[in-house]
């Protein structure tokens, strides 16, 4: 006989703070608790691809920096191809595709090195423009955020993307964009994260 589950009561939520950073990355908050750990590396040295640099802040309502945020990002390889047992051999050895950071405590900047991924083959079969995939916790944020990270210079790709073709509103779309400049001869993306008020960042309900 099923067992009756329709009087069990929905389970409080709760904020991920203020230690969340120690937890989940020990070692950027100044804890050498694991012999290695978990997010460093989203792609290795035998990674193929463009080498990128991405980075950026959060932000609150009134525009000052959120301190004490994660980040967690996933994203495909530079053919396009997630790190998943569905596609066994076909991502090289040395790419992850996922990484962890959180938010330096004094400025609230972050930023991770990886590769710059490929267009992913979507559901029925439509091109998705490259993207990073971004999730994000921080004391006062009762359930993880999700949104994703475009590139500013694929925009034919990103014209054509069947998920940034949903958000209605050009403006809106924009604060998925990341910038592009250079430093050093390698290509850094800005991507800044607004929580909420005018110009909030996009987010997804997965």
């Amino acid at each position: 006989m099923p067992q009756r589950l329709d009087y069990l009561k929905e389970t409080p939520s709760q904020t991920a703070g203020p230690y969340v950073h120690i937890g989940l990355a020990p070692g950027a908050a100044g804890f050498q608790i694991y012999e290695q750990e978990l997010g460093w590396e989203i792609a290795g040295p035998g990674a193929k691809g463009e080498r990128i640099r991405v980075e950026g802040v959060v932000v609150d309502g009134t525009g000052s920096p959120v301190k004490d945020v994660l980040l967690e990002a996933w994203q495909a390889n530079a053919e396009g191809i997630y790190t998943h047992p569905e596609h066994p051999g076909e991502v090289e050895e040395g790419f992850r595709g996922w990484g962890r950071v959180i938010t330096d405590f004094e400025t609230g900047e972050w930023g991770f090195d990886t590769v710059k991924p490929g267009p992913v083959l979507g559901r029925g079969g439509q091109m998705m423009a490259p993207h990073i995939n971004l999730w994000i916790v921080a004391r006062g944020i009762n359930v993880g955020l999700n949104t994703r990270l475009y590139f500013e210079d694929e925009g034919e790709a990103n014209a054509a993307d069947p998920v940034l073709n949903v958000i209605e509103w050009e403006r809106r779309r924009a604060t998925l964009i990341a910038g592009r400049s250079e430093r050093g001869g390698k290509p850094v993306y800005r991507f800044d994260i607004r929580l909420q008020g005018e110009g909030e960042t996009v987010f997804f309900d997965i």
